[in-house]
């Protein structure tokens, strides 16, 4: 809900950073990095090390805000960089919590696990079917195309975004004896998201 805000944000802390250390790094390597921190952190969950979990996740999140930064500072930004990024970004966002499911293979953890994928199949085809319609018709939700958006597809904004995400990610970690209701709960909101973007396109298409 607040991450155009929290990116321009994070870019300012980041900058610095991206600028003195990764000259020669081409951004998809990072996010190769943070692919593998991210499996790391699943793979740590499901033997139940969890506060390795949460370090692991902490670094594939901090990798991952670092990628498109270094990719605006060095002028690496691509397309393929952008989808790259997105893809990879969901193997964990899937990843995560199928680990805490397989830590504690409870029936109650695997409905709310299947009711969690479920909400997420819903919005991704909510915003990616609306974002490639905006495309189409040129529409600019915060203005026009420039090398400086933060974002490589444009989208209306909702409810549960990366933030959001990032927030849940960690409570799940650290309260997984609660995970089946925070699954539920989640699941409710991203749903939620989701009708957000579908009365949006209602309105304006």
């Amino acid at each position: 809900m607040r991450d155009v805000v929290l990116r321009k944000q994070k870019d300012r802390l980041m900058t610095p950073l991206a600028e003195a250390l990764f000259t020669a790094v081409h951004p998809n390597w990072i996010s190769f990095v943070a692919l593998l921190a991210g499996i790391t952190a699943a793979w740590a969950v499901w033997q139940q090390l969890y506060w390795w979990g949460l370090a692991f996740w902490a670094a594939n999140r901090i990798l991952d805000g670092l990628d498109g930064v270094v990719a605006r500072v060095h002028q690496k930004q691509s397309d393929f960089g952008g989808y790259l990024d997105l893809m990879l970004d969901y193997i964990i966002y899937l990843a995560v919590p199928l680990a805490l499911v397989a830590a504690q293979p409870t029936p109650f953890h695997f409905w709310a696990l299947l009711a969690l994928f479920s909400s997420y199949a819903l919005n991704l085809l909510s915003w990616t079917t609306l974002s490639a319609i905006l495309e189409k018709r040129r529409w600019q939700i915060r203005g026009p195309v420039t090398p400086q958006r933060l974002t490589t597809m444009e989208m209306p904004t909702g409810l549960i975004e990366g933030a959001e995400t990032i927030i849940f990610y960690t409570f799940f970690l650290l309260l997984p004896g609660s995970v089946g209701w925070l699954f539920l709960v989640m699941a409710v909101l991203v749903l939620f998201t989701a009708g957000q973007r579908i009365w949006w396109a209602y309105r304006n298409l």
